[in-house]
């Protein structure tokens, strides 16, 4: 007889900063950018046995490009049939990604067996740094106060510095206002991000603070000016118990030579 049993955990997957360009053959200081998500997408498909969800957490694209949106999600689909979801970047454009989203991408909230995924905007058209209006923080809030569910709560910006000066500069402007918030909610399990390019991690009174490394460049974590890491492209997973509980990792795609100017002051 089938078995009806319920699976033990859900397990999710963080890509993130994938810049993809108007055109496929588009590149980024060097690297082509749907070249290093495809690398990306191989290595989890060899690598993850199940994925029940993606979320991608901002700068889909590099500069707002519609076919950049349009392509995103075929793409990923096109390796993982999961559920997906993204939320937008400083580089990107909300409403056009809206638009590109339609019913086929969740950009809001999430509510799975155990857990809830709830998503943030901290994008400020127009400006690199991070923020979150108010109608987030109400958001926020309402998601919280109607669901007591272990949530995983993901923006694109840091909410905090991460130690590296240059992109500290950006961090989400009342980032403090929303470590504070979360603290008061005790199923709050983490908050994750993107924007900066490295791994971090760490701790807020009773939640983790989670950064993802990108699917393209790598910035050089502890650098006071902008500087490239030679790490390569990978992705966060996540092993959401049916406890409340879970683990968390990082995986990389394999040596491999992009052509990335390490020289570059910016981009």
């Amino acid at each position: 007889m089938p078995s009806n049993d319920k699976p033990a955990s859900i397990r999710l997957i963080q890509i993130t900063d994938c810049h993809l360009g108007e055109e496929p053959d588009s590149e980024l200081l060097g690297l082509n950018t749907d070249e290093s998500l495809d690398d990306v997408l191989h290595l989890l498909t060899a690598t993850e046995q199940r994925i029940d969800m993606v979320v991608a957490s901002g700068d889909i694209a590099s500069g707002a490009h519609a076919a950049a949106y349009q392509r995103f999600p075929s793409t990923v689909r096109a390796s993982i049939a999961a559920p997906l979801a993204w939320l937008p970047g400083n580089h990107d454009q909300r409403d056009m990604m809206r638009s590109a989203a339609g019913d086929h991408v969740l950009m809001d909230y999430c509510e799975l067996p155990h857990w809830q995924i709830i998503l943030l905007d901290s994008s400020v058209p127009g400006y690199e740094h991070g923020d979150l209006e108010e109608g987030e923080f109400l958001r926020l809030r309402q998601y919280l106060e109607a669901c007591n569910k272990p949530a995983l709560v993901f923006v694109h910006h840091q909410p905090l510095p991460v130690g590296s000066h240059w992109i500290d500069q950006y961090v989400i402007r009342k980032g403090q206002q929303l470590l504070d918030t979360l603290a008061t909610y005790s199923q709050v399990k983490a908050l994750v991000w993107g924007h900066v390019h490295q791994e971090f991690n760490g701790h807020f009174s009773h939640f983790q603070l989670l950064a993802t490394p990108s699917t393209c460049i790598q910035f050089k974590p502890g650098s006071y000016d902008f500087a490239l890491d030679d790490c390569m492209p990978g992705y966060r997973w996540f092993e959401l118990g049916n406890d409340g509980e879970f683990t968390t990792g990082v995986e990389r795609v394999a040596e491999k030579h992009y052509g990335i100017d390490f020289q570059s002051l910016g981009y």
